[in-house]
């Protein structure tokens, strides 16, 4: 089993890939435990979910952190992006993202072959379709079944097409 202490040993004991920081994305499917590990790390972090434009915006996402994150960050400079409120359907609030020594983007998607190059370390997290939906229906309710369902088809595409998880440096089964 993964820990946060392995994940950020290996980031920091290799070279930066993010200018002059290193970048932890933690990927995998919906409900496989992704934010309660980037919550163990203690580091500056990029939820997806705050970047999605809701159930449709997995793909869209990744091009918005490549283009207002991690290019900037390649420069040296700050990046940032507007969160995304669910309950709303709408952008909210600018968020800015600082220059950091370590830096996660965790969610469906954040270790995008866009950025590849950026990415210290790949972490990927996954567990039984079945517990996946649970944690994700009880979080999200029931209400919402349709749409996890969609969501699952549509990030098994993304994950296949980017071979995410034949990428990733590490694995995690939560």
């Amino acid at each position: 089993m993964t820990t946060a202490s392995e994940v950020l040993g290996l980031a920091l004991s290799r070279p930066p890939t993010l200018g002059s920081g290193r970048l932890i994305c933690i990927d995998g499917p919906a409900g496989s435990g992704k934010t309660t590990l980037a919550a163990s790390l203690a580091q500056p972090t990029v939820h997806m979910d705050d970047v999605y434009e809701g159930w449709t915006g997995l793909e869209a996402a990744q091009v918005t952190v490549q283009r207002q994150v991690i290019d900037p960050l390649r420069r040296g400079e700050p990046g940032g992006f507007r969160r995304y409120d669910w309950d709303r359907s709408e952008y909210a609030e600018w968020v800015d993202v600082p220059v950091t020594d370590v830096l996660v983007i965790e969610g469906c998607g954040s270790g995008a072959l866009a950025y590849a190059d950026a990415i210290t370390v790949l972490v990927w997290v996954e567990a039984s379709e079945e517990e996946r939906t649970e944690r994700g229906l009880r979080r999200d309710g029931e209400h919402l079944r349709d749409r996890w369902l969609e969501w699952q088809k549509t990030e098994a595409a993304l994950f296949a097409r980017e071979r995410t998880k034949e990428r990733s440096d590490l694995l995690l089964v939560s």
